[in-house]
């Protein structure tokens, strides 16, 4: 039994070290051997664990996925689902800067191209409940809610990647304020 133990908290070691090496270097620099440099093991001891760069990719956006979720597993309300996407403390800008860096991954490759889609339906099925009870409550205009649901993720999306280009000029309490104000612009009169 105790090697099973080992081997589960390798795995972990190791998939923080993906974490690492995906946080400084982006997908482009994530390889096997950096992800081995990283832990101070050998190739073969992460090919044990990912049988390829596409399988450490995989893993890398599931991790990059079970971290975003646990900044908000369920959020209360339409505003705290989107801030919970916004950059504004260092773990959800790095995840954010994972995210953004796979894009170019996802985009030029069928499987992880069919992972992000999915994932993206999945978030925006999980603001689809948080749109309509904003729209009956009258904080949202009537219409179809997700059309509204793909520009509120369109528009938080477009934050995200101007506060990681200039952060400067996008601080966290100019996010905010722009994500409310976007909010109270779409309340009908």
């Amino acid at each position: 039994m105790p090697a099973k133990t080992d081997h589960e908290a390798r795995r972990r070691d190791v998939s923080a070290a993906v974490w690492r090496v995906l946080a400084q270097r982006g997908f482009d620099g994530l390889t096997l051997r950096a992800v081995a440099i990283e832990l101070g093991a050998t190739t073969g001891l992460v090919t044990h664990y990912f049988p390829s760069k596409q399988a450490l990719v995989v893993h890398a956006l599931e991790l990059a996925e079970e971290r975003t979720q646990a900044l908000v597993p369920q959020p209360d309300s339409l505003r705290s689902a989107l801030r919970a996407v916004l950059p504004l403390t260092p773990e959800a800008t790095e995840i954010n800067r994972v995210w953004v860096s796979s894009w170019d991954v996802a985009l030029s490759d069928p499987e992880l191209h069919a992972l992000e889609k999915a994932r993206y339906k999945r978030w925006r099925a999980k603001l689809l409940p948080l749109v309509s009870a904003a729209q009956n409550d009258g904080d949202l205009p009537p219409g179809d809610p997700e059309d509204l649901v793909a520009g509120l993720a369109a528009f938080t999306h477009g934050l995200v990647v101007q506060a990681l280009f200039d952060p400067r000029a996008f601080p966290r309490k100019r996010l905010v304020e722009l994500l409310d104000g976007h909010l109270q612009a779409l309340r009908p009169a």
